[in-house]
């Protein structure tokens, strides 16, 4: 794909959505760590409503550590892989608590010494939480990049690469969420609904759907 296709992308996804952003519900940096590292195999949905109920009594790391593991999982246990979830965030929070001052750390090779926390955790907290230029690739944003030709890759840390070289710097900020976004709702895995696309023009898949 040229770089005058890819900038007309943008630019159709960026004007109808102007403002993208994570379906997870947060209201500060802290939150957000937590909902993305229970979001692993989980949907934001089931995510939500786990936090919805965990935040009103725990959101900080203080008030998540002194529940404990049993008394966590009590309150994520509708979430896949509960169990070492609860263990990976209670871990977490006394590591903020002794090596951050309770803070998340805005950079990457201390979020990701963090238990539960890889790259692409990381790279969702350094853009959502604190505006860096990142790109966490999940399996929509792997599809859509290989789907559309946007960034071919073989794995996922090659989409990254070639995300991050071959965006426009203008859209880098807000790319990851406008991609997670069109794989969701549009570019969808089995079926995608490429005739209510409004990139169909541009997307160089060879086996488009009439939808």
């Amino acid at each position: 794909m040229n770089k005058h296709k890819r900038l007309e992308i943008f630019q159709r996804l960026r004007a109808d959505n102007p403002t993208p952003t994570t379906e997870l519900n947060y209201n500060n940096p802290f939150e957000l760590l937590i909902a993305v590292i229970l979001s692993a195999q989980a949907t934001d949905v089931g995510v939500n409503k786990a936090t919805a109920k965990l935040y009103p009594v725990a959101n900080t790391p203080e008030a998540i550590y002194s529940l404990g593991v049993p008394g966590l999982s009590e309150y994520i246990k509708t979430i896949g892989l509960f169990n070492s979830k609860a263990r990976n965030v209670i871990e977490t929070c006394r590591l903020l608590v002794e090596n951050h001052g309770s803070q998340v750390p805005a950079n990457r090779e201390a979020l990701e010494a963090l238990p539960g926390v890889g790259r692409k955790t990381a790279n969702v907290v350094l853009n959502t939480a604190f505006g860096h230029s990142a790109m966490a690739v999940d399996t929509h944003i792997f599809r859509v990049s290989n789907r559309t030709g946007i960034a071919k890759g073989k794995n996922v840390r090659e989409v990254e690469d070639k995300l991050m070289k071959h965006v426009p710097k203008d859209f880098l900020i807000d790319a990851h969420h406008w991609l997670i976004l069109h794989g969701r709702y549009v570019c969808k895995a089995r079926t995608p609904q490429c005739g209510s696309c409004r990139i169909e023009d541009l997307c160089e898949y060879p086996r488009k759907t009439s939808d």
